[in-house]
């Protein structure tokens, strides 16, 4: 249900992009530069979506996971959410926390795709083990991780899910101070995880977004998904390009396929990016690709060994 949610997004709401930027352009260039429905089909005749698959076979046996709900009153709903722990780890460990935010018809079970979160955490990346720590999901709706009336999912992280898993022993400061609070997401949840880091760099400590659903005006995001954004003036509050600056202090990875509609927005949020974030120069990953589930698949591995790298205690 989910996929076929992604697909009907991707297959009509992109369209609305394709709308709002076709004026004045020739419908060969629009196709060719993925502003026009059709890409994805020539991309895939022309080997442009094939990436390779990434061994997702994990080094140790997956630790636990624990899965519930709460009421979140940041979003007036009951929601559901899971924590996975890495092997040889279990509920009461003392670890990071990464926050994995899910894509547009998404929930926090298919956050992740073709990995639990306690399997993603079990991974080996470049040949070696991830490092310990945590990855909890919940769900955050269709709204983009942005604040809407009477349903703000970026409150839900900040005030009710950060705070359930400090409470846990999950994402606490580390002996010198240093935060252990990293996000990533996928597609909405990548442009949700940039956000995130933009409005609380003080509580984020990396973000990882992979194919991030950027959009460059208000215009292009409502032809799109009207429920994206409540309104121009919430747009260009929470317009993620524009904001790029508020990472300076937060290290940042972004990757996107040169076959994604979304690649426009999202070198347009690279060219904004300070020249270094955190301390370090962003982690920039352009490739073949399209905005589908093998290029999600074969980024998280490195999305996720880019906030271990970030998030070990020091």
């Amino acid at each position: 249900m989910a996929l076929a949610s992604r697909r009907r997004f991707l297959g009509c709401g992109l369209a609305g992009v394709a709308a709002a930027a076709a004026v004045g352009l020739g419908g060969a260039e629009l196709i060719s530069s993925g502003d026009l429905p059709g890409k994805g089909a020539l991309d895939t005749l022309d080997g442009a979506c094939s990436v390779a698959a990434p061994d997702l076979a994990p080094y140790a046996p997956p630790g636990p996971q624990v899965s519930g709900t709460f009421y979140s009153a940041a979003r007036n709903r009951a929601v559901g959410y899971t924590i996975g722990y890495p092997p040889r780890h279990r509920p009461g460990s003392q670890l990071p926390l990464v926050i994995m935010l899910h894509g547009y018809g998404d929930t926090h079970v298919s956050a992740l795709f073709g990995l639990t979160p306690a399997r993603a955490l079990a991974l080996r990346v470049g040949g070696a083990p991830l490092p310990p720590m945590a990855l909890v999901t919940v769900d955050g709706g269709a709204g983009y991780w942005n604040p809407h009336p009477g349903d703000n999912p970026q409150a839900m992280l900040t005030d009710e899910v950060i705070p359930m898993c400090q409470r846990r022993g999950l994402g606490t400061e580390s002996r010198s101070g240093a935060r252990r609070i990293g996000v990533m997401g996928v597609s909405m949840g990548g442009y949700g995880a940039l956000l995130l880091a933009e409005k609380f760099p003080d509580l984020i400590s990396a973000a990882a977004a992979i194919s991030p659903a950027i959009w460059t005006s208000y215009a292009q995001a409502r032809a799109a998904n009207a429920g994206a954004y409540a309104s121009a003036a919430d747009f260009a509050a929470d317009d993620a390009v524009t904001h790029a600056a508020a990472l300076v202090r937060v290290p940042v990875r972004v990757a996107a396929g040169y076959g994604d509609p979304f690649y426009p927005g999202v070198q347009a949020l690279t060219r904004a990016l300070p020249k270094r974030t955190g301390g370090v120069p962003p982690e920039v990953s352009f490739s073949n690709g399209c905005h589908d589930s093998s290029f999600f698949t074969a980024q998280e591995p490195a999305s996720l060994a880019f906030l271990a790298r970030h998030l070990a205690p020091r």
